[in-house]
């Protein structure tokens, strides 16, 4: 394969001390490459120095001739807001270029999904989906060999970011992809970049098998290092017992052997094997369990963005448990993240609307999506104390376990990044025992040690869960119930499977039968025979004629969960 792009000895200062140290990397045709790593590490700053943006202090890249690169940035840069969509697209190209080729960028915004009234909406109106999309015709109009995607998957909705992912898929061209949804990484990538300690190493694997390769030799090191040790304490040892002998029995023999094994441990020093900074913060939630059937009640209930407003969807019923982590799903925009901040707001007032019944015992914490729950003013010390009543000692020690060390206790929250705010936020979470714990988008702002601390911490939580997320490994992780929010309406799923074809479905505007089993359960309820038998009928034709298409126009997801059906209505209808 031919090499698009090579880096040598690339290395970079920040004011606050290294960040890359010579990094030496090659890129061949082909390779579609995710780029991972902690919070901080900089992997977004390495994008930036193989595509030019920033200089490195030290080191080079070099481009192929042949080679066409673009870079796809993690936010839509603000001078495009004024812009139109297709204006935006056709911004990439030069000027004398934009009128020939612009059947070509309206061809690209309708493979993203856009139609000829989108074209024409402002970019700075668009939603964080929008913007993904539209940059990615930005960089395609330049036919591109070689695309660098910074966080393209960060605020997708789940329908966006399975579009994002069949796109990937389906692109020839070469990639690096800086995600932390492992995921997606596992789905379209064929080898990983790890990005640690300034360092970087390279997996010819995908993300999950790549992390686990480094786990063993990570593992293989400490072995190393333990081994290497050992010896140096032994020789140490001998050579202090040489040193006291000379001394005593003054013996310049004995003396100099003593130096020369001093010398010979400095050198094991410089040679030992050298092991990983890890990932020092733990994220443990705790919660509290009330023996009460029904922790959270809501009945009748219409879900506003904001007091006054019209209704984005109803609720007629639904019952949360000590227990039950529920996720909720749907379109960015539908309501989830309004239900939680409505229900974080009756939680709050002495008197709570007839529509949400919670325990009066019930204990609420909530993880603001917006990070608002924290005041811009407080000092770090100051933000946790709502949350438990700790002393000042305590949240010291709190925030060092965190990687905030004693010196920025004094600093205002406002001052912080988005990461830090979002860390800061569950640092006070952690410190408190919840019955019921809201959870809008909480990886937004985590990388994948986080996020998997995250899943743990909330498979043994005691008390109620409402999770907000667009993360199906979280889901899978963490989840025993599933909630969709569609077309004004939340319904109760069983398997978040059939719950991604449906929303995979819809994306790509196909016709889509309702498959959720919460539909089935609803006729069953009904024993309304004939009703069953029609549905029946529906399903058998939908699958016969989905059977009849070519293999790779087939949807087995779809499938599977209208066998699941069928069998279901004849054991209903007792015909087998």
């Amino acid at each position: 394969m031919s090499t698009l792009l090579t880096a040598q000895s690339l290395s970079l200062d920040t004011p606050f001390g290294p960040l890359l140290a010579d990094i030496t990397l090659t890129l061949k045709k082909g390779d579609r490459l995710g780029l991972i790593g902690h919070n901080g590490c900089g992997k977004s700053t390495l994008l930036k120095l193989l595509d030019g943006t920033i200089t490195p202090k030290s080191g080079s890249v070099a481009l192929a001739s042949q080679c066409l690169m673009a870079r796809v940035e993690q936010h839509l840069p603000e001078r495009l807001h004024p812009l139109t969509m297709l204006e935006a697209v056709l911004a990439r190209l030069d000027e004398s270029q934009r009128h020939a080729e612009c059947w070509r960028a309206e061809a690209l915004l309708a493979s993203m999904g856009f139609s000829k009234y989108d074209w024409h909406l402002h970019a700075g109106t668009l939603s964080g989906g929008q913007h993904t999309r539209l940059l990615l015709a930005r960089a395609l109009i330049t036919e591109p060999d070689l695309l660098l995607l910074d966080e393209p998957s960060n605020h997708l909705d789940l329908p966006t970011l399975l579009w994002l992912e069949r796109f990937l898929r389906g692109w020839k061209g070469s990639f690096v992809l800086v995600s932390h949804d492992a995921h997606l990484l596992d789905n379209v990538t064929n080898g990983t970049w790890i990005l640690r300690d300034r360092s970087l190493s390279f997996f010819q694997l995908p993300c999950t098998q790549a992390r686990a390769a480094l786990e063993e030799r990570d593992r293989t090191d400490a072995q190393r290092h333990k081994a290497e040790q050992k010896e140096i304490d032994r020789i140490a040892a001998s050579a202090k017992r040489l040193a006291i002998w000379g001394r005593v029995y003054d013996n310049e023999d004995l003396a100099r052997k003593a130096k020369q094994m001093e010398k010979h441990i400095d050198r094991l020093k410089d040679e030992q094997t050298e092991l990983s900074q890890g990932h020092q913060w733990q994220l443990i939630l705790r919660g509290e369990k009330l023996q009460a059937d029904r922790l959270l009640e809501m009945e009748n209930l219409y879900v506003s963005p904001a007091p006054g407003a019209a209704p984005l969807f109803h609720l007629p019923v639904q019952r949360l448990k000590s227990g039950d982590r529920v996720a909720i799903i749907g379109r960015n925009g539908c309501g989830k993240s309004s239900l939680l901040r409505l229900l974080w707001q009756q939680y709050q007032q002495p008197e709570r609307e007839e529509a949400i019944r919670l325990h009066p015992r019930a204990q609420m914490g909530y993880y603001d999506q917006t990070l608002h729950q924290l005041r811009d003013n407080d000092t770090l010390l100051q933000a946790l104390e709502p949350f438990a009543p700790l002393s000042e000692q305590d949240r010291k020690m709190a925030l060092i376990s965190a990687g905030f060390p004693w010196l920025r206790h004094q600093q205002a929250v406002s001052t912080l990044s988005g990461g830090e705010r979002s860390r800061l936020l569950f640092v006070g979470l952690t410190l408190a025992r919840y019955s019921l714990l809201m959870l809008d988008e909480p990886t937004n702002h985590l990388d994948m040690e986080g996020k998997e601390a995250l899943a743990e911490t909330l498979q043994t939580f005691e008390g109620g869960v409402l999770l907000v997320t667009h993360d199906r490994t979280l889901i899978a992780k963490s989840c025993n119930r599933f909630w969709l929010v569609d077309n004004g309406e939340l319904s109760e799923w069983h398997d978040p499977q059939a719950l991604y074809a449906l929303l995979t479905a819809e994306e790509n505007g196909e016709p889509v039968i309702q498959t959720s089993e919460a539909a089935a359960q609803m006729s069953a309820d009904k024993h309304d025979a004939d009703a069953l038998l029609e549905r029946l009928v529906a399903l058998e034709n939908r699958l016969a004629g989905d059977l009849a298409r070519k293999e790779k126009h087939q949807k087995p997801a779809l499938q599977h969960e209208w066998r699941k059906e069928i069998a279901e209505l004849n054991r209903l209808l007792k015909l087998h």
